[in-house]
């Protein structure tokens, strides 16, 4: 789905009607009101097209002079409804509020319309009061909603990014798009001994370390908790223990400090850690995220509205493949590092090993998505026939041919993807990242492809806090409101739930 908006004219009425009239029924609007909302000087209308169809619109009114602006409608297609069309059409009002230099938003909506009553809290409206029997003749009451828009004038704002969501604990602070500073403490060597991740241990350890790291993020960023303006957390996806004491501390900082508080999407983080590399984000492109909980394709359009998942493991992520196989072939945890370590010196085409999802039945369902599960125990299983017959192993030729045998799924899929869609770009993000023969096949395919290779720094790569405060940050500068306080650690946050 690629969706357009653009700004309505008195050409695009009777379309208009025609969705005025299906969505709202008793409640429609006139075709003169309409014309005359239109026409007016003090309002603003748009459109959500996808193609040359009109799916939804939406209109604001903001007197001159005045600091309040009203959102006078908003509909979305029956049949498109849950896309996110609402958000885009959101967004742009309340950007265009901010920019008409409004303080706040009110809208009326009906009490039975929980679905857009939902929507108009993402941008932070409450209600405040209720206009009993409003909307005639169903006698349905109108709730009155407001919304404060003193925020969103910030240009530059800084933020505090909170990170939790596996076994570092991050802390990361950044002004506008500029890092000031970003902190990591890493539980890594506790989950060793257990050779994986053990979520009660990560939980444990980021209570230990978030004060510290908190601490030590605003030491080097020479700032105090009163020069924050707003807090950043990530609330999915991860592990559910650890990603509690996240947003847990977050909240808490913010009731303590009256900053207001984002709730942020963990893989649209890793996106958007290209801006603090380069101080923007390119968009399309494609994100390959690579770690040891997941494995994501994803088609970026626009980090806070359009991001679109193609893809993703359907049972190992590729980080837990090395750890597996590196348990197998007696090496230590973690084991991406130690394959790679090991894999320098072993031959990649000594053992073909198989690619999972490639062949052609599986890449008409599963065209963008990864299987590392098969391939692990594929080399188990060659391990235990080679030792039941006595032979030697040479451990440097499974390594390294396993780690091609990921390697190349990954990048075949991720630079098929680009061309399908037609992005020149292509992103990559997350722990495995720091594979070597993972970059240079990377960079192989794209330049052989066109494709630009764009590879953040490895502290910006891992799991970190930083990432989480731009991405805040781009909320605040794009004039979204903040998250309420009712949100929640989700470890199944999808992708395309940017901010909570």
């Amino acid at each position: 789905m690629s969706i357009v908006i653009k700004q309505a004219t008195l050409l695009d009425l009777p379309e208009i009607m025609k969705l005025e009239t299906a969505s709202f029924a008793n409640d429609a609007w006139p075709e003169e009101t309409f014309r005359s909302e239109l026409g007016a000087n003090h309002t603003f209308y748009i459109l959500a097209l996808e193609g040359d169809e009109l799916v939804g619109y939406a209109g604001l009114s903001k007197l001159p002079g005045s600091d309040q602006a009203d959102i006078q409608t908003i509909a979305v297609r029956e049949d498109k409804r849950g896309l996110g069309i609402g958000r885009l059409l959101m967004n742009s009002l309340t950007q265009q509020a901010t920019d008409l230099d409004a303080k706040e938003i009110f809208l009326e909506v009906r009490a039975d319309n929980s679905i857009a009553q939902k929507l108009y809290k993402l941008f932070g409206f409450k209600q405040i009061g209720t206009r009993k029997k409003y909307y005639q003749p169903d006698g349905v009451d109108a709730f009155i909603m407001k919304t404060d828009l003193k925020l969103k004038k910030n240009k530059e704002p800084i933020v505090l990014g909170i990170e939790t969501s596996c076994d570092e604990t991050g802390v990361g602070i950044v002004r506008g798009n500029t890092l000031l500073a970003n902190i990591i403490s890493s539980s890594m060597d506790k989950h060793a001994i257990f050779g994986g991740v053990v979520p009660e241990i990560a939980a444990r350890a980021h209570l230990e370390a978030l004060t510290p790291v908190l601490d030590e993020a605003l030491e080097k960023a020479n700032l105090t908790l009163d020069d924050i303006d707003a807090i950043a957390v990530t609330n999915g996806p991860g592990l559910a223990g650890a990603l509690m004491v996240g947003v847990g501390a977050a909240k808490a900082l913010s009731v303590a400090t009256g900053k207001p508080i984002y709730a942020v999407n963990h893989l649209v983080g890793h996106v958007g850690a290209d801006i603090l590399d380069r101080g923007e984000l390119q968009t399309p492109t494609i994100a390959l995220l690579v770690s040891g909980g997941h494995t994501s394709l994803l088609l970026v359009r626009d980090l806070l509205n359009d991001v679109e998942l193609l893809g993703e493991t359907i049972d190992d992520a590729a980080g837990e493949a090395f750890d597996k196989v590196a348990r197998v072939l007696g090496l230590s945890y973690p084991g991406g590092p130690e394959i790679d370590r090991v894999a320098k010196e072993g031959n990649p085409a000594a053992i073909r090993f198989p690619r999972g999802l490639t062949l052609p039945k599986d890449m008409e369902k599963h065209r963008y998505d990864f299987s590392f599960s098969g391939l692990k125990t594929a080399v188990a299983r060659h391990v235990e026939l080679a030792e039941s017959k006595n032979e030697e192993i040479s451990i440097a030729d499974v390594a390294a041919s396993f780690r091609e045998a990921v390697v190349d799924v990954l990048i075949k899929k991720a630079v098929s993807a680009c061309e399908d869609f037609g992005v020149p770009r292509l992103l990559l993000g997350g722990g495995v990242v720091a594979n070597a023969r993972l970059r240079e096949v990377a960079k192989e395919h794209c330049e052989a492809n066109g494709i630009e290779l764009r590879i953040p720094p490895f502290s910006l790569c891992t799991d970190n806090g930083a990432m989480i405060a731009i991405v805040g940050s781009q909320l605040i500068m794009a004039g979204r409101a903040p998250s309420t306080l009712d949100f929640s650690a989700e470890s199944t946050l999808p992708v395309t739930t940017v901010q909570s």
